[in-house]
């Protein structure tokens, strides 16, 4: 369980980042290649990606750098999340050159506990390797976080659009009792109770930094030093929505057809998986995803001779709801 401790004066400075993490993103994302888990909220992305790495040469360099640095579900090091990131990818960048090398020493003998660290990644206090890691980060971002980016952007703006109203409405003990279901506010204790190990970082004054992220899934992930401006990275996704028969108000406000198709796009489909599930032909399919996309419930991206339809943020919440509507 990871634990925060609050003082009044730290539920005074909590706030929550105005933008995407580029490197907290970039950390997330590559946990999606080590999971299938939640891949459903990640379709298309997840088959551009692979794609996209391999176009620009970068499946070697992913596997020999990358994905031995940010093990899933496990300790990495916090030098490749600096706070400075905030400010964007470049500014992250910076500081990850800028980290001490005992610090990056320390870092990666307490990775080196846990699993084997490559030879050529135990060099990285030297500058010419540490050097060589922040291109390919740069690479990596470039090749698969930037496309999504104006999308990452428009969903952390919603949540904070969505914490400012619990704010409002309950103060900053709102705004904590808010961050999904991972996260419990028990005054004065902010607690994840799936994390991986036994952490309490008391923040002594120095308020919390909450970072929306879009490639999070599920468990949310905080730095492993409790001297570091602490931060929480959490997810901005939730569940797949279970279809129930019977939701009315999804399918007055839609239509019955359309509804169906909405549902049938909840873990990513071509425009003839979504007719299948329906039960429509694939005329109709076509017909019902373009007047979802149009309304901002689907994004449709081509995929070879193909088309896949995911959820908007905007329409997962729509389906989301409708579910809690009917079992209610």
């Amino acid at each position: 369980m990871l634990r925060f401790h609050f003082s009044a004066e730290d539920l005074a400075r909590t706030r929550v980042a105005a933008a995407p993490h580029a490197l907290w993103e970039i950390a997330a994302s590559l946990h999606r290649f080590q999971t299938p888990a939640g891949r459903w909220a990640y379709a298309h992305w997840y088959r551009t990606a692979r794609e996209r790495l391999r176009e620009a040469g970068l499946e070697s360099a992913v596997r020999q750098f990358l994905l031995p640095l940010f093990p899933r579900a496990s300790y990495w090091p916090d030098f490749l999340t600096p706070l400075e990131g905030t400010a964007g990818l470049e500014a992250g960048l910076k500081a990850i050159l800028a980290t001490p090398p005992a610090q990056v020493t320390a870092e990666l003998a307490a990775l080196a506990r846990i699993r084997r660290v490559p030879a050529h990644l135990a060099r990285l206090p030297e500058k010419e390797p540490r050097t060589e890691l922040v291109s390919v980060l740069r690479a990596y971002h470039r090749a698969v976080i930037e496309p999504h980016e104006e999308w990452m952007h428009e969903s952390v703006h919603t949540e904070r659009v969505r914490l400012a109203r619990h704010s409002l409405d309950r103060g900053t003990e709102g705004l904590l009792g808010g961050l999904g279901p991972a996260v419990r506010w028990q005054h004065p204790r902010l607690e994840i109770g799936t994390y991986p190990t036994e952490h309490d970082i008391r923040l002594q004054g120095r308020g919390l930094l909450l970072i929306p992220s879009y490639f999070c899934w599920k468990g949310p992930v905080s730095l492993a030093d409790p001297g570091l401006p602490p931060v929480l990275a959490y997810s901005l996704h939730h569940e797949l929505p279970r279809p129930t028969p019977g939701s009315p108000s999804l399918e007055i406000l839609l239509g019955r057809a359309r509804a169906r198709v909405l549902r049938a796009t909840a873990a990513g489909a071509t425009t003839t998986e979504a007719a299948h599930r329906a039960g429509v032909t694939p005329a109709t399919a076509t017909h019902h995803t373009t007047a979802l996309r149009d309304a901002g419930l689907i994004t449709s991206h081509r995929h070879g001779n193909s088309v896949i339809h995911t959820l908007t943020l905007l329409g997962a919440t729509m389906v989301s709801r409708n579910v809690q509507e009917a079992s209610r």
